[in-house]
């Protein structure tokens, strides 16, 4: 269809997922036509409810694994954005993340090549496993744990995948960007750990129940609202530059995981005392490794793209909260 900027049909695989749904409410807006896929798994069809009835959008509900359906709903697609993805196997086998990032990843990049398409990777932070030196550039080492520790199959499937990104680039000349993003929250985050500790923080502090903290609380990570992540991966996708390149999209500030659950309690307002619950590693995994420090550094992104993070931790967590209250699965949960 036509817009101002020309026709543009965008693949988005994980449409229903956190930012799959926001990416897509953001290029409707701006004219884009939009195929959302998702399998449902862990995406939500709550997400897709502002603009599921836009005539501009069609959604498939399909598995990235599923070859052919991915193909038929690709036809004559200008972008593929790839989001589907499964993460770190924290409570569960390891294989289903294996096998969704690396041939689900196959499966989206052939789906660009048949079309000619531009092709997104959404990447993570946890790529650059367990390298001690911050922040992380794009030029950092990426330092992965032993294979017998099912945490680091995660960030092996994430480098295989941009591995397999940057061979179809230099095989079939498709014009591939990724970003490794870092941290994200906001509304319409998953509920549990696949939301991350924003959003088991905030679900706790509004049911008032102890917050659960993995290891002793000291590690620190880097968040960044979803706006910005969004704005992010538009400029992305709107720069010719940008092709062939990988890009940290983050926030540089910092703040550890108890910092972080003691900030969430306040801004709640829960008047109760903080109750945090401090769980070791071994109830979960009896081999897992954690990260002490992920921080982005997003120099080439501001270069290259002018990327900036304009939302801070605070006004971030406000909102995400105020969605919670109001549309989040605790509220959605009640009578």
């Amino acid at each position: 269809m036509s817009s101002a900027s020309g026709e543009k049909r965008v693949l988005i695989t994980g449409a229903a997922g956190f930012l799959g749904s926001h990416l897509t409410e953001h290029l409707l807006s701006q004219g884009y036509e939009v195929i959302g896929v998702d399998n449902l798994s862990q995406g939500r069809e709550a997400n897709l409810q502002s603009f599921i009835h836009d005539a501009r959008f069609r959604f498939h509900e399909l598995d990235v694994l599923d070859r052919e359906a991915l193909f038929e709903a690709g036809r004559g697609v200008q972008f593929v954005v790839h989001f589907a993805a499964y993460k770190i196997p924290r409570y569960y086998t390891p294989l289903k993340t294996l096998e969704i990032n690396t041939h689900g990843t196959e499966n989206a990049l052939e789906t660009a090549r048949l079309n000619a398409a531009r092709f997104i990777y959404g990447s993570t932070d946890d790529i650059y496993g367990k390298n001690p030196d911050t922040p992380f550039s794009e030029e950092s080492a990426l330092v992965m744990g032993e294979a017998d520790v099912s945490r680091w199959s995660f960030a092996v499937s994430q480098m295989y995948a941009e591995h397999l990104c940057f061979a179809y680039h230099e095989k079939f000349g498709l014009p591939i960007s990724i970003l490794r993003y870092f941290g994200g929250y906001g509304p319409r985050q998953s509920p549990g750990w696949w939301g991350g500790p924003t959003s088991v923080f905030i679900e706790s502090a509004l049911k008032d129940t102890y917050m659960p903290i993995h290891g002793n609380g000291t590690q620190t990570r880097s968040f960044c609202y979803v706006t910005d992540m969004i704005n992010g991966t538009i400029n992305v996708m709107e720069n010719p530059r940008a092709v062939g390149e990988i890009f940290n999209i983050g926030n540089p500030n910092e703040v550890s995981m108890i910092d972080l659950a003691y900030t969430v309690w306040g801004l709640s307002g829960n008047d109760q005392k903080p109750k945090l619950e401090f769980i070791d590693y071994t109830e979960f995994s009896l081999k897992y490794e954690d990260v002490k420090r992920k921080i982005p550094d997003i120099t080439k992104a501001r270069f290259m793209l002018g990327f900036e993070p304009k939302t801070s931790l605070i006004e971030g967590l406000r909102l995400t909260l105020e969605w919670h209250k109001i549309e989040g699965p605790l509220a959605n949960a009640q009578p």
